[in-house]
């Protein structure tokens, strides 16, 4: 059974066994508007945790995205690289970033469950 988690860069993690999958909340997907491109890390990248994995381009702003957990990525989400407006149509879903092995899932104590996410979306 896979967990997700979240930070307050809105940014997901979805752990499943010793991989995780990573990507944009639906918050962070409509604050960007149109997603017209995506950079995305090298699979064999070693993340650490809060360090810069991805960069996001819409016809709003540029921003990065962040590594909610530490790891080496795994993969690559090529489909978001050709069409980025995937990641406007489903960012928690076929709209994700990138996989990583897990390098300490005690990091995973540090992000938010879904419940804590919305209270923390609310006082935004």
């Amino acid at each position: 059974m896979s967990e997700t988690r979240y930070t307050d860069q809105h940014e997901w993690v979805r752990i499943d066994g010793d991989e995780a999958t990573v990507g944009i909340t639906r918050y962070a997907a409509d604050q960007l508007g149109d997603v017209v491109y995506v950079e995305l890390p090298e699979p064999g990248r070693s993340l650490g945790q809060g360090g810069e994995a991805a960069v996001v381009e819409s016809v709003k702003a540029a921003s990065e995205v962040y590594a909610p957990i530490g790891g080496e990525v795994t993969a690559a989400n090529a489909a978001i690289a050709d069409d980025p407006a995937k990641v406007n149509a489903d960012p928690e879903g076929e709209g994700w970033f990138f996989k990583l092995k897990i390098g300490d899932s005690a990091e995973l104590a540090k992000l938010m469950s879904a419940g804590q996410y919305a209270d923390f979306l609310k006082g935004l």
